[in-house]
C-alpha cells in the first residue's frame, strides 16, 4: 500500500487513519506545491496533482473521505465506524462528510487569501466572509460535542476527517473562546499515538 502525502495536508488524516489500523504502508512525500505533483507520471495517479492518493494493490484512489471509506470498508475489520444498525451510525456518516462539505471549504478560501496568493491580489472582504462562516460550522461541531468525548459513540472515522479540521481550525487561529467543547476535544485527539506519528511524517 501507498500513500502519495505532504504535510499540514489533508493526506495527513489517510497517515492517521493508516496508523490507527496499524496497516503497512509506504509513504511517497512531497511538499505542498510541488511542481512534480503536475507531472505527467503523478497526474496518472491523481488527475488533478493533489494528496491524497493511495494504491492498494490494482485499486488507485484519491479524496481523504473516499480514502477513508475505502480502508475502513476493505481494511478496518469493523473498527473506527459503528455498525450500519447502531444508533451511532447516522452521526457518523453525518459527521465523516461535515468536514469537506462546510469546514474545508472556508479553510481553502481563507489559506488562498492569506497564504498562497501574493499579497496584491487578496481580498480581505473574502477572508472575513469565509471566517465569518467557518465560525459558524465550527459552532455546530462545538454544541454537538457537549458531553461527548468523540462525534458517534467511540472514537471513529468521522473524527479523523472533522476532528482533523477541528484541529487544523484551531492552528490557522480561528478563536476558540466560544467553543469550549472543543479545546478539549482537540487535545484529546491531539494525544492519539497514531495522530501524533502522522503528523511527525
Amino acid at each position: 500500500m501507498k500513500l502519495y502525502f505532504a504535510p499540514r495536508s489533508r493526506a495527513v488524516r489517510i497517515a492517521w487513519l493508516l496508523e490507527e489500523l496499524g496497516l503497512d504502508y509506504e509513504l511517497e512525500r512531497f511538499s505542498l506545491g510541488d511542481r512534480t505533483m503536475r507531472e505527467p507520471g503523478y497526474l496518472g495517479v491523481h488527475p488533478i496533482g493533489r494528496v491524497p492518493a493511495l494504491e492498494d494493490g490494482d485499486v488507485t484512489i484519491f479524496e481523504s473521505g473516499a480514502i477513508v471509506e475505502y480502508l475502513l470498508a476493505r481494511h478496518g475489520k469493523g473498527r473506527l465506524r459503528p455498525a450500519v444498525d447502531s444508533a451511532d451510525f447516522p452521526a457518523y456518516l453525518q459527521w465523516l462528510h461535515y468536514s469537506e462539505g462546510m469546514i474545508m471549504p472556508q479553510v481553502n478560501v481563507i489559506m488562498v487569501e492569506t497564504v498562497f496568493l501574493p499579497p496584491e491580489r487578496r481580498n480581505e472582504t473574502n477572508v472575513k466572509r469565509a471566517t465569518k462562516l467557518l465560525n459558524q460550522m465550527l459552532l455546530a461541531v462545538n454544541a454537538h460535542m457537549a458531553g461527548r468525548d468523540y462525534l458517534a459513540g467511540d472514537f471513529s472515522g468521522a473524527d479523523i476527517m472533522t476532528g482533523h479540521a477541528v484541529i487544523g481550525a484551531e492552528g490557522m487561529g480561528i478563536d476558540f473562546a466560544d467553543k469550549p467543547n472543543l479545546v478539549p476535544y482537540a487535545e484529546r485527539l491531539r494525544a492519539r499515538p497514531a495522530l501524533q506519528k502522522a503528523l511527525a511524517l
